[in-house]
Protein backbone atom coordinates (compact mmCIF):
# COMPACT_ATOMS: atom_id res chain seq x y z
CA UNK A 1 0.00 0.00 0.00
CA UNK A 2 1.74 3.21 -1.21
CA UNK A 3 2.17 5.96 2.18
CA UNK A 4 -0.17 9.23 1.53
CA UNK A 5 1.92 12.49 1.39
CA UNK A 6 0.92 14.60 4.84
CA UNK A 7 1.82 17.93 5.16
CA UNK A 8 4.58 16.91 7.47
CA UNK A 9 6.37 15.28 4.66
CA UNK A 10 6.01 18.64 2.69
CA UNK A 11 7.41 20.28 6.14
CA UNK A 12 10.26 18.23 6.14
CA UNK A 13 11.10 18.81 2.34
CA UNK A 14 11.24 22.33 2.50
CA UNK A 15 12.42 23.12 6.10
CA UNK A 16 9.07 24.33 7.15
CA UNK A 17 6.86 23.83 9.55
CA UNK A 18 3.89 22.05 9.48
CA UNK A 19 1.96 25.05 10.72
CA UNK A 20 3.33 27.23 7.42
CA UNK A 21 2.40 24.45 4.90
CA UNK A 22 -0.90 23.92 6.34
CA UNK A 23 -1.70 27.91 5.90
CA UNK A 24 0.28 28.18 2.74
CA UNK A 25 -1.85 25.11 1.11
CA UNK A 26 -5.08 27.28 2.42
CA UNK A 27 -3.77 30.66 1.32
CA UNK A 28 -3.75 32.08 4.59
CA UNK A 29 -2.93 35.88 3.68
CA UNK A 30 -0.08 35.32 6.56
CA UNK A 31 1.88 33.53 4.49
CA UNK A 32 4.09 35.23 1.57
CA UNK A 33 3.04 34.71 -2.03
CA UNK A 34 6.37 33.04 -2.55
CA UNK A 35 6.19 30.87 0.46
CA UNK A 36 3.03 29.98 -0.91
CA UNK A 37 3.84 28.89 -4.69
CA UNK A 38 6.33 26.66 -3.59
CA UNK A 39 4.47 25.13 -1.20
CA UNK A 40 1.83 24.23 -4.04
CA UNK A 41 4.45 23.46 -6.37
CA UNK A 42 5.89 21.33 -4.04
CA UNK A 43 2.41 19.58 -2.92
CA UNK A 44 1.97 19.06 -6.48
CA UNK A 45 4.91 17.26 -7.18
CA UNK A 46 4.64 15.03 -4.10
CA UNK A 47 1.43 14.01 -4.97
CA UNK A 48 -0.29 15.65 -1.99
CA UNK A 49 -4.19 15.52 -1.64
CA UNK A 50 -6.22 17.11 0.96
CA UNK A 51 -8.58 15.80 3.22
CA UNK A 52 -11.16 18.41 1.92
CA UNK A 53 -14.00 16.93 4.56
CA UNK A 54 -11.39 17.55 7.54
CA UNK A 55 -10.74 20.66 5.65
CA UNK A 56 -14.32 21.19 5.97
CA UNK A 57 -15.12 20.25 9.73
CA UNK A 58 -12.37 22.27 11.12
CA UNK A 59 -13.51 25.39 9.21
CA UNK A 60 -17.00 25.20 9.15
CA UNK A 61 -17.11 25.63 5.42
CA UNK A 62 -17.53 23.33 2.09
CA UNK A 63 -15.44 25.30 0.33
CA UNK A 64 -18.34 24.37 -2.44
CA UNK A 65 -20.28 27.94 -3.80
CA UNK A 66 -23.05 27.33 -6.33
CA UNK A 67 -23.34 29.59 -9.56
CA UNK A 68 -27.22 28.92 -11.17
CA UNK A 69 -27.55 30.96 -14.57
CA UNK A 70 -30.36 30.88 -17.04
CA UNK A 71 -28.00 28.97 -19.57
CA UNK A 72 -24.51 28.38 -20.08
CA UNK A 73 -24.72 28.42 -23.98
CA UNK A 74 -23.74 32.35 -24.27
CA UNK A 75 -20.90 33.89 -23.70
CA UNK A 76 -22.03 36.50 -21.46
CA UNK A 77 -23.20 33.56 -18.44
CA UNK A 78 -19.71 32.07 -19.90
CA UNK A 79 -17.84 35.00 -18.73
CA UNK A 80 -19.20 35.60 -15.60
CA UNK A 81 -18.76 32.36 -14.65
CA UNK A 82 -14.98 32.60 -15.89
CA UNK A 83 -15.04 35.27 -13.45
CA UNK A 84 -15.96 34.16 -10.44
CA UNK A 85 -13.61 31.05 -10.91
CA UNK A 86 -10.42 33.12 -11.86
CA UNK A 87 -11.39 35.30 -7.92
CA UNK A 88 -12.25 32.08 -6.00
CA UNK A 89 -9.98 29.33 -7.25
CA UNK A 90 -7.24 30.64 -5.75
CA UNK A 91 -9.02 31.01 -2.52
CA UNK A 92 -9.83 27.71 -2.31
CA UNK A 93 -13.26 27.39 -3.66
CA UNK A 94 -14.96 25.43 -6.30
CA UNK A 95 -17.47 26.28 -8.34
CA UNK A 96 -20.65 23.97 -8.87
CA UNK A 97 -22.41 25.48 -11.97
CA UNK A 98 -26.62 25.26 -12.79
CA UNK A 99 -28.69 25.97 -15.29
CA UNK A 100 -32.53 26.72 -15.31
CA UNK A 101 -33.09 27.03 -18.79
CA UNK A 102 -35.60 29.45 -17.67
CA UNK A 103 -37.87 27.50 -15.78
CA UNK A 104 -38.55 28.30 -12.34
CA UNK A 105 -39.02 24.49 -11.49
CA UNK A 106 -35.62 23.84 -12.01
CA UNK A 107 -34.29 27.35 -10.49
CA UNK A 108 -36.01 25.87 -7.42
CA UNK A 109 -34.75 22.96 -7.36
CA UNK A 110 -31.12 23.99 -8.04
CA UNK A 111 -31.32 26.19 -5.02
CA UNK A 112 -32.49 23.03 -2.48
CA UNK A 113 -30.05 20.74 -4.23
CA UNK A 114 -27.18 23.46 -3.66
CA UNK A 115 -28.33 24.09 -0.18
CA UNK A 116 -28.41 20.00 0.80
CA UNK A 117 -25.00 19.96 -0.89
CA UNK A 118 -24.12 22.97 2.31
CA UNK A 119 -22.37 25.09 -0.63
CA UNK A 120 -20.77 28.44 1.39
CA UNK A 121 -23.00 30.98 -0.66
CA UNK A 122 -24.95 30.98 -4.05
CA UNK A 123 -23.93 33.65 -6.73
CA UNK A 124 -27.39 33.48 -9.29
CA UNK A 125 -29.16 35.26 -12.14
CA UNK A 126 -32.59 34.74 -11.38
CA UNK A 127 -35.05 33.02 -14.52
CA UNK A 128 -38.04 35.09 -14.13
CA UNK A 129 -39.70 37.80 -12.19
CA UNK A 130 -42.20 35.45 -11.13
CA UNK A 131 -40.17 33.27 -8.60
CA UNK A 132 -41.67 33.69 -5.37
CA UNK A 133 -39.34 35.62 -2.92
CA UNK A 134 -39.80 32.84 0.05
CA UNK A 135 -37.00 30.68 -2.25
CA UNK A 136 -34.74 33.23 -2.16
CA UNK A 137 -35.39 34.15 1.94
CA UNK A 138 -35.09 30.23 2.62
CA UNK A 139 -31.40 30.93 1.63
CA UNK A 140 -30.54 33.83 3.78
CA UNK A 141 -32.34 32.22 6.80
CA UNK A 142 -29.79 29.30 6.34
CA UNK A 143 -27.20 31.80 6.95
CA UNK A 144 -25.93 31.15 3.48
CA UNK A 145 -24.75 34.53 1.41
CA UNK A 146 -26.53 35.23 -2.10
CA UNK A 147 -25.76 37.82 -4.64
CA UNK A 148 -27.41 38.20 -7.38
CA UNK A 149 -25.77 39.44 -10.84
CA UNK A 150 -27.51 40.57 -13.87
CA UNK A 151 -31.00 39.71 -13.32
CA UNK A 152 -32.09 40.50 -9.70
CA UNK A 153 -34.78 40.59 -6.88
CA UNK A 154 -35.30 43.31 -4.54
CA UNK A 155 -35.13 41.69 -1.71
CA UNK A 156 -33.66 43.20 1.42
CA UNK A 157 -30.01 42.13 2.61
CA UNK A 158 -29.30 40.60 -0.61
CA UNK A 159 -26.27 42.19 -2.49
CA UNK A 160 -26.23 42.67 -6.74
CA UNK A 161 -24.00 43.32 -9.43
CA UNK A 162 -25.90 45.00 -12.31
CA UNK A 163 -25.10 46.71 -15.22
CA UNK A 164 -26.79 50.16 -16.08
CA UNK A 165 -29.25 48.72 -18.24
CA UNK A 166 -30.95 51.70 -18.90
CA UNK A 167 -28.13 53.85 -19.94
CA UNK A 168 -26.84 51.28 -22.39
CA UNK A 169 -29.95 51.32 -24.07
CA UNK A 170 -30.41 55.48 -24.12
CA UNK A 171 -26.92 54.91 -25.41
CA UNK A 172 -28.08 52.40 -28.10
CA UNK A 173 -30.65 54.66 -29.39
CA UNK A 174 -29.66 57.90 -28.92
CA UNK A 175 -26.97 56.61 -31.67
CA UNK A 176 -29.33 55.09 -34.20
CA UNK A 177 -31.35 58.54 -34.02
CA UNK A 178 -27.74 60.84 -34.68
CA UNK A 179 -26.95 58.14 -37.60
CA UNK A 180 -30.72 59.92 -38.90
CA UNK A 181 -32.99 57.01 -37.84
CA UNK A 182 -36.52 57.86 -36.94
CA UNK A 183 -38.86 55.00 -36.61
CA UNK A 184 -36.85 53.37 -34.25
CA UNK A 185 -38.22 49.62 -33.51
CA UNK A 186 -37.62 47.94 -30.16
CA UNK A 187 -37.36 44.27 -29.67
CA UNK A 188 -38.28 44.02 -25.64
CA UNK A 189 -38.83 40.82 -23.53
CA UNK A 190 -40.23 40.03 -20.34
CA UNK A 191 -40.75 43.24 -18.50
CA UNK A 192 -41.30 41.72 -15.49
CA UNK A 193 -37.46 41.64 -15.00
CA UNK A 194 -35.60 44.54 -14.24
CA UNK A 195 -33.12 44.12 -16.78
CA UNK A 196 -35.61 44.33 -19.21
CA UNK A 197 -37.91 46.60 -18.17
CA UNK A 198 -34.84 49.19 -17.73
CA UNK A 199 -33.67 48.34 -21.08
CA UNK A 200 -36.89 49.17 -22.47
CA UNK A 201 -37.07 52.44 -20.11
CA UNK A 202 -33.85 54.14 -21.75
CA UNK A 203 -34.94 53.37 -25.24
CA UNK A 204 -38.29 55.02 -24.70
CA UNK A 205 -36.27 58.00 -23.19
CA UNK A 206 -33.75 58.51 -25.78
CA UNK A 207 -37.12 58.35 -28.10
CA UNK A 208 -38.65 61.48 -26.03
CA UNK A 209 -35.81 63.55 -25.74
CA UNK A 210 -34.78 63.64 -29.13
CA UNK A 211 -38.78 64.51 -29.52
CA UNK A 212 -39.42 61.50 -32.17
CA UNK A 213 -43.02 60.03 -31.97
CA UNK A 214 -43.11 57.16 -29.25
CA UNK A 215 -44.85 54.65 -31.20
CA UNK A 216 -46.28 51.49 -29.21
CA UNK A 217 -46.53 49.57 -32.66
CA UNK A 218 -42.81 49.36 -32.66
CA UNK A 219 -42.86 47.44 -29.27
CA UNK A 220 -42.71 44.14 -29.21
CA UNK A 221 -41.99 41.53 -26.67
CA UNK A 222 -40.06 38.62 -27.60
CA UNK A 223 -37.75 36.07 -26.31
CA UNK A 224 -33.82 36.36 -26.56
CA UNK A 225 -33.76 33.98 -29.31
CA UNK A 226 -32.28 33.64 -33.37
CA UNK A 227 -35.69 32.39 -34.96
CA UNK A 228 -38.03 34.58 -31.94
CA UNK A 229 -36.48 37.78 -33.29
CA UNK A 230 -37.01 36.34 -36.62
CA UNK A 231 -40.91 35.99 -36.54
CA UNK A 232 -40.83 38.95 -34.48
CA UNK A 233 -39.35 41.42 -37.41
CA UNK A 234 -41.45 39.82 -40.20
CA UNK A 235 -44.51 41.00 -38.10
CA UNK A 236 -42.29 44.91 -38.18
CA UNK A 237 -41.64 44.54 -41.15
CA UNK A 238 -45.26 43.75 -42.42
CA UNK A 239 -46.48 47.25 -40.91
CA UNK A 240 -47.48 50.06 -43.01
CA UNK A 241 -45.29 52.05 -41.80
CA UNK A 242 -42.22 49.85 -41.31
CA UNK A 243 -39.35 51.18 -39.12
CA UNK A 244 -35.81 52.14 -40.37
CA UNK A 245 -34.36 50.87 -37.44
CA UNK A 246 -34.11 47.87 -34.92
CA UNK A 247 -33.11 47.87 -31.03
CA UNK A 248 -32.70 44.53 -29.97
CA UNK A 249 -32.27 43.83 -25.99
CA UNK A 250 -30.55 40.93 -26.98
CA UNK A 251 -27.65 40.21 -29.55
CA UNK A 252 -29.77 36.76 -30.46
CA UNK A 253 -32.55 38.38 -31.20
CA UNK A 254 -30.73 40.66 -32.66
CA UNK A 255 -29.27 38.09 -35.38
CA UNK A 256 -32.79 36.96 -36.27
CA UNK A 257 -33.75 40.48 -36.86
CA UNK A 258 -30.64 40.39 -39.49
CA UNK A 259 -31.24 36.78 -41.27
CA UNK A 260 -34.99 38.51 -42.06
CA UNK A 261 -34.57 41.92 -43.04
CA UNK A 262 -31.78 40.50 -45.70
CA UNK A 263 -34.24 37.66 -46.55
CA UNK A 264 -36.74 40.42 -47.72
CA UNK A 265 -33.91 41.94 -49.96
CA UNK A 266 -33.73 45.02 -47.89
CA UNK A 267 -29.68 46.05 -47.44
CA UNK A 268 -28.12 46.59 -43.75
CA UNK A 269 -27.79 49.44 -42.50
CA UNK A 270 -28.72 51.74 -45.85
CA UNK A 271 -32.46 50.42 -45.58
CA UNK A 272 -33.02 49.46 -42.28
CA UNK A 273 -30.21 49.29 -39.10
CA UNK A 274 -29.96 46.83 -36.54
CA UNK A 275 -27.90 47.22 -32.40
CA UNK A 276 -27.91 44.06 -29.88
CA UNK A 277 -27.06 43.43 -26.62
CA UNK A 278 -24.57 41.73 -24.50
CA UNK A 279 -21.74 42.14 -27.14
CA UNK A 280 -21.78 37.91 -28.03
CA UNK A 281 -18.56 36.98 -29.78
CA UNK A 282 -20.71 36.66 -33.16
CA UNK A 283 -21.41 39.87 -33.05
CA UNK A 284 -17.96 41.15 -34.11
CA UNK A 285 -16.66 38.31 -35.94
CA UNK A 286 -19.80 37.78 -38.43
CA UNK A 287 -19.12 39.56 -41.87
CA UNK A 288 -21.78 42.18 -41.24
CA UNK A 289 -20.63 43.14 -37.74
CA UNK A 290 -23.34 43.71 -35.65
CA UNK A 291 -23.11 47.10 -33.07
CA UNK A 292 -24.06 46.07 -29.52
CA UNK A 293 -23.73 47.33 -25.54
CA UNK A 294 -21.29 45.28 -23.49
CA UNK A 295 -21.83 44.41 -19.98
CA UNK A 296 -18.30 43.65 -19.06
CA UNK A 297 -19.44 39.63 -17.78
CA UNK A 298 -16.06 38.75 -16.39
CA UNK A 299 -15.53 42.14 -14.59
CA UNK A 300 -19.28 41.51 -13.18
CA UNK A 301 -18.32 37.85 -12.38
CA UNK A 302 -15.40 39.19 -10.22
CA UNK A 303 -17.33 41.72 -8.40
CA UNK A 304 -20.02 39.22 -7.35
CA UNK A 305 -17.06 36.74 -6.13
CA UNK A 306 -15.52 39.73 -4.32
CA UNK A 307 -18.45 40.43 -2.52
CA UNK A 308 -19.06 36.83 -2.07
CA UNK A 309 -15.77 36.66 -0.01
CA UNK A 310 -16.69 39.54 1.82
CA UNK A 311 -20.16 38.47 2.88
CA UNK A 312 -18.27 34.76 4.09
CA UNK A 313 -15.54 36.49 6.05
CA UNK A 314 -16.89 35.45 9.64
CA UNK A 315 -14.15 38.13 10.91
CA UNK A 316 -16.12 41.09 9.33
CA UNK A 317 -18.82 41.75 12.20
CA UNK A 318 -21.09 44.10 9.76
CA UNK A 319 -22.34 42.96 6.31
CA UNK A 320 -23.59 45.57 4.49
CA UNK A 321 -25.36 44.36 1.28
CA UNK A 322 -24.13 46.07 -1.85
CA UNK A 323 -25.41 47.35 -5.06
CA UNK A 324 -22.75 47.62 -7.58
CA UNK A 325 -23.68 49.22 -11.00
CA UNK A 326 -21.44 48.77 -13.81
CA UNK A 327 -21.17 51.00 -16.70
CA UNK A 328 -22.32 49.76 -19.81
CA UNK A 329 -20.30 50.34 -23.51
CA UNK A 330 -21.45 50.85 -26.85
CA UNK A 331 -19.59 48.83 -29.48
CA UNK A 332 -20.10 50.71 -32.60
CA UNK A 333 -19.92 48.24 -36.05
CA UNK A 334 -21.47 48.09 -39.29
CA UNK A 335 -24.70 47.02 -38.48
CA UNK A 336 -25.80 50.38 -37.16
CA UNK A 337 -23.22 52.90 -39.34
CA UNK A 338 -24.78 54.78 -42.58
CA UNK A 339 -22.49 54.87 -45.45
CA UNK A 340 -23.73 57.92 -46.51
CA UNK A 341 -22.84 60.05 -43.01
Amino acid sequence: MVKKTTIYDIAENLGLTAATVSRALNNNPKISEKTRKLVQKTALLMNYEQNTLAKALKSGKSYNVGVIVPRIDSNFFASVIRGIEEELYPKGYHVIICQTHDQEEQEIGNINSLLSAQVDGILMSITNAQTKSNIFESISKKNVPLIFFDRKKDIANVSSITIDDFDGAYQATKHLIKQGYKRIAHLSNDRRLEIFKNRFLGYKQAILDSGLEYDESLIIETHSKVLAGRASTKRLLSLENPPDAIFSTSDFSALGAIQEIKSQGLRIPEDISVVGFSNEPFTRFMELSITSVDQSPIEMGRKAALVFLEEVDKSLKTKKAQQIVLQPELIIRKSSLKTNL
